[in-house]
């Protein structure tokens, strides 16, 4: 009872500290910028160890196809067959298979069109004349060329059949973009099952739906027996293919929605593709038959290309534009075969002329590669001059920051697609324009545009075709790291031309509301480009040029890309290798730029100058006297001194006093005795230290600054000098370690070395937001403004019909011919 009622009386007695504590209380507010992240990441595992590279017991699938497909040109259909052969190299038995069908996406029912936000502006309410909802909504034409084509089509996949090597046939379900094959044996590891599909789809046209394949008509086109003009075709994401199964997620098989692609197994593939006799094909693949499908003639430039110091035409221009006129029934098929690669795509038109040239990047692996470009007329001397010397400067760059090309063909084809990549093949959509005297000509951004696109979608061959990262889910892993190397290729091919990946390029991004972190999956992010693309591009760009260094950065990228050549890997994978290669930690780049929406916005508040005192009181005091009188008069004493006013002691001496003799800064012996004895007291280091800096007598300068923005950064300091000299200062970004909102540095100069200015992140390396605080002191932020005339509002237009009316109804050639005056 005792001991009880003791507990009873601390427990009240605490309870009543802890209530009038909190009282005084206040909420802590410290983040730590540096904390690991590997608390964050996947535990390493057998499959993927803790330096970011496969374990000892990863593993992959690998699924092989052979595949058979007709085009029909004039139906604009595929009808196709194909023999599956899936490796379960996993150590889980299977029950059933995930396929993928992407045309499915294109269906009014599919879950992308059902979930398609309407963005249309303005009124959506009953129409009114008042002023604040008299506009109607917005739908664009090419919403409704689009929702035209999908209702007028039938489109989607056709299964006709699934079945069993002995044609007995599979239970199979579609679920939207899926489908699931239950397969009537559980497939062991280390076993194999083989099936087939026989299906068809209906080509969507590219213009109309905005797709990464279709087809594209071109009506003008003279056409024996006038038969409506010719068509380019662009395959991609065509054919049911395995999702992938993998170590970290099992199935990935999330409904297709449209933007986020997909990671996809290794294997190799046999095409046989039967399209119009006349058609020229580019395909993933080596071609397996060129005497079937090539002329004597088209086989000896093919050949010579090989070795040519420049471009050969295996199809020149004048043969396209003959070929274009022609037509046929007649059919030619193809035939592909691909080792290792993730996916297959092609394309066919008898409108391609084709170039090739000989890449001779040496080694083992794949000492040739031919790059090859197959564009129609209207791609014009724009892909003449530079689509294939694009490929070729790719696999230059993207070789030295990963391995040799290992493919034997690297293609680029001009057709509706803007650009889009698959193994050996991309799809690129820059054109020249026809002008009224029948010439092609293009503009600078035309140019730049083909080099830029060309140089990106032949980069993906590399990442994620061969380093195989899943875009479903992490879009920055290929989009990101590739447009990062594309801009350290294209500043290499030209660097006026603006790459978009250099730090100032993200500043309006990463200082907007309307953002995700990096790390979010792909159909959650809402600004695309400047989240998957620009800003992990930026962010890897400034990696190498301002946190490693080139040396440590190119080798740790470099051990990234042959580590999961061929293979899989996640964020924490990229991560992890390179940290372990650079052999830096690099946590708090990561939480930073990848897992949060802070931005950069470094401050320089306040500049202190300071002076070592001396102790001795003769000298330090007569430094405080002089700093007393050095401070601005006061506005009264000069105007009373400029008026003749006289002190009061000046008018009667007789009333002064010591003090009036001696100020406050007069140095007694009490002083100097004390000024004696510390320097008795100092050990014999701390005195010659002391001396040292008196002596010396430098400048110190305490800086003091302020993270406005929340993601910690280096500090890259410009320091100017009186005697005009500049020094620049590289503070590391752990400086923020234990007080991530404000810290301050002390920068020591020689007596004779006066600072006047500094200037924070002076050549924008870190993509610091607000520049206007980086100057101290502050400078005036040079920009523009421009003088406008005020528009009448458009809200309230008065229709005069009594006017309007006597207009004459002009003739459709008058209409262009005004149109043409207005252009010019």
């Amino acid at each position: 009872m005792f001991n009880k009622l003791i507990t009873i009386a601390v427990l009240t007695f605490a309870t009543i500290g802890s209530a009038n504590a909190a009282i005084n209380q206040t909420k802590g507010n410290f983040e730590d910028k540096f904390r690991q992240l590997d608390e964050s990441l996947p535990t390493p595992n057998v499959y993927r160890n803790a330096a970011g590279e496969p374990g000892h017991e990863y593993w992959q699938q690998q699924v092989d196809y052979k595949i058979k497909a007709k085009l029909d040109e004039e139906k604009r259909r595929i009808e196709a067959s194909q023999v599956i052969t899936y490796h379960n190299n996993s150590p889980d038995t299977l029950k059933y298979l995930w396929m993928q069908l992407d045309q499915n996406v294109f269906r009014n029912d599919s879950m992308s069109a059902m979930t398609t936000d309407f963005g249309g502006s303005s009124n959506r309410g009953p129409a009114s004349s008042s002023a604040s909802n008299s506009e109607p909504a917005k739908l664009s034409l090419g919403a409704l060329r689009r929702q035209q084509f999908t209702s007028d089509n039938v489109l989607g996949y056709d299964i006709q059949s699934v079945k069993d090597t002995n044609g007995k046939t599979l239970k199979h379900t579609i679920v939207g973009t899926n489908m699931r094959i239950d397969l009537p044996t559980h497939l062991k590891p280390g076993k194999k099952v083989e099936f087939s599909i026989d299906y068809a789809f209906n080509i969507v046209e590219e213009d109309a739906v905005s797709a990464r394949s279709g087809y594209e008509h071109f009506p003008d086109d003279e056409r024996k027996g006038g038969n409506g003009g010719n068509d380019i075709f662009l395959l991609a994401q065509w054919f049911p293919r395995l999702h992938a199964y993998t170590d970290y997620e099992a199935w990935t098989n999330k409904e297709f929605l449209g933007r986020g692609e997909f990671t996809l197994e290794f294997g190799n593939y046999d095409l046989e593709l039967t399209v119009p006799a006349d058609h020229i094909v580019s395909s993933t693949g080596a071609l397996q038959n060129p005497k079937d499908v090539l002329t004597s003639t088209q086989r000896k430039r093919l050949k010579e290309a090989e070795k040519a110091a420049r471009t050969v035409f295996v199809v020149t221009e004048e043969e396209a534009l003959e070929n274009e006129k022609e037509g046929t029934d007649k059919f030619k098929t193809w035939k592909f075969r691909a080792e290792n690669v993730r996916d297959v795509a092609w394309a066919s038109s008898r409108k391609f002329m084709w170039d090739a040239r000989g890449h001779q990047q040496g080694g083992n692996d794949q000492p040739l590669v031919m790059a090859m470009s197959f564009y129609p007329k209207e791609g014009g001397d724009l892909w003449k001059k530079y689509s294939t010397e694009a490929v070729i400067q790719t696999l230059e760059v993207y070789s030295r920051f990963s391995f040799d090309y290992p493919y034997p063909v690297a293609q680029s084809v001009n057709g509706p697609v803007g650009g889009m990549e698959y193994p050996m093949i991309t799809f690129n959509g820059p054109r020249t324009e026809l002008q009224d005297d029948g010439s092609r000509t293009y503009s600078q951004a035309e140019k730049r545009f083909l080099v830029g696109v060309v140089i990106h979608e032949v980069g993906h061959i590399y990442f994620p075709m061969i380093v195989n990262s899943d875009e479903r889910q992490w879009t920055w892993m290929d989009e990101g790291l590739n447009s990062f190397l594309d801009g350290v290729a294209g500043r290499e091919w030209d660097p006026t031309i603006p790459w978009g990946v250099e730090p100032r390029d993200i500043v309006s991004y990463m200082k907007s509301s309307n953002q995700v972190p990096i790390m979010t999956q792909s159909d959650s992010v809402l600004r695309l480009g400047p989240n998957a693309y620009t800003k992990p591009a930026a962010a890897l760009n400034i990696l190498r040029e301002t946190i490693l260094g080139r040396e440590l950065f190119d080798f740790a990228f470099k051990e990234y890309a042959q580590r999961w050549k061929y293979k899989r890997p996640t964020p924490s994978d990229f991560f992890r290798t390179m940290e372990e290669a650079s052999g830096v930690d690099l946590d708090w780049f990561w939480r930073g730029w990848f897992y949060s929406t802070d931005h950069v916005d470094i401050s320089l508040d306040k500049i202190s100058k300071l002076r070592m005192d001396t102790k001795d009181p003769d000298i330090d005091f007569n430094r405080l006297r002089q700093e007393e009188l050095d401070k601005p008069m006061s506005f009264t004493d000069e105007r009373n001194s400029a008026e003749g006013k006289k002190l009061w002691v000046e008018r009667f001496p007789d009333i002064t006093d010591f003090y009036d003799e001696n100020d406050r800064f007069t140095v007694t012996n009490k002083e100097r005795n004390k000024y004696k004895k510390f320097l008795k007291d100092l050990k014999p280091w701390e005195k010659t230290a002391f001396e040292r800096a008196v002596k010396e007598d430098k400048n110190y300068y305490v800086l003091e600054f302020s993270n406005k923005g929340g993601l910690v950064m280096p500090i890259i300091l410009e320091l100017t000098f009186a005697d005009g000299s500049m020094e620049n200062q590289y503070i590391p970004a752990e400086i923020w370690r234990r007080t991530p909102e404000a810290v301050n540095k002390m920068i020591i100069t020689d007596k004779d070395k006066e600072l006047v200015s500094v200037t924070v992140d002076p050549r924008w390396e870190t993509a610091d937001v607000d520049i206007s605080n980086n100057h101290y002191p502050r400078q005036i932020i040079p920009s523009r403004i421009e003088a406008y005339k005020k528009k009448k509002s458009t809200q309230k237009v008065s229709r005069d019909i009594m006017q309007d009316i006597k207009t004459e109804l002009k003739e459709d050639s008058d209409i262009e011919e005004d149109e043409k005056d207005n252009d010019e």
